[in-house]
């Protein structure tokens, strides 16, 4: 993911402390139930769509345009499917945020998948019983979008 240019201005005065940042995930399918993922540059393996909303984006539209941003599939944002505190994270340059991320579900609506920016490889659309080896964090999402539970969050720590 691209370091959007609002965190290097923050990262100038605020080093490589600990930044807590919005981040959302969009979970696109097709008409056929196929979902939309992206093999990503930075660790060559294929994961769900995200990224991070410039300063008073809105998290829905954010996630349409990450989707386009990456893949350029057009998507409609169809409803939040997950909302969690992910742990902190250290790039290797040191910097280190923790995300607060909102997952969305979404339905294409036009363009053809094809790589769309510098930060993926390859993109492609996949039948949700056929995915290509992904992170537990992609799965857990993949599964919360296709359900038609309420949004998911971590009732632990809820009073």
């Amino acid at each position: 993911m691209a370091t959007p240019d609002f965190i290097r201005t923050l990262r100038a005065s605020a080093g490589d402390q600990l930044l807590w940042l919005p981040g959302v995930t969009a979970i696109p399918f097709d008409d056929d139930g196929r979902v939309l993922l992206g093999r990503r540059a930075d660790t060559r393996k294929w994961s769900v769509i995200g990224g991070i909303p410039d300063p008073g984006e809105q998290p829905a539209s954010c996630a349409v345009r990450e989707v386009y941003e990456e893949t350029a599939v057009r998507c409609v944002a169809e409803r939040v499917v997950l909302v969690q505190a992910l742990d902190p994270f250290t790039y290797p340059n040191g910097d280190t945020c923790q995300f607060m991320d909102i997952t969305f579900r979404c339905r294409a609506v036009g363009g053809e998948a094809r790589v769309n920016d510098d930060e993926s490889l390859e993109v492609g659309w996949f039948e949700v019983d056929a995915l290509p080896e992904l992170h537990d964090f992609a799965l857990f999402r993949i599964k919360q979008a296709m359900s038609e539970a309420p949004t998911w969050f971590d009732p632990s720590n809820a009073m």
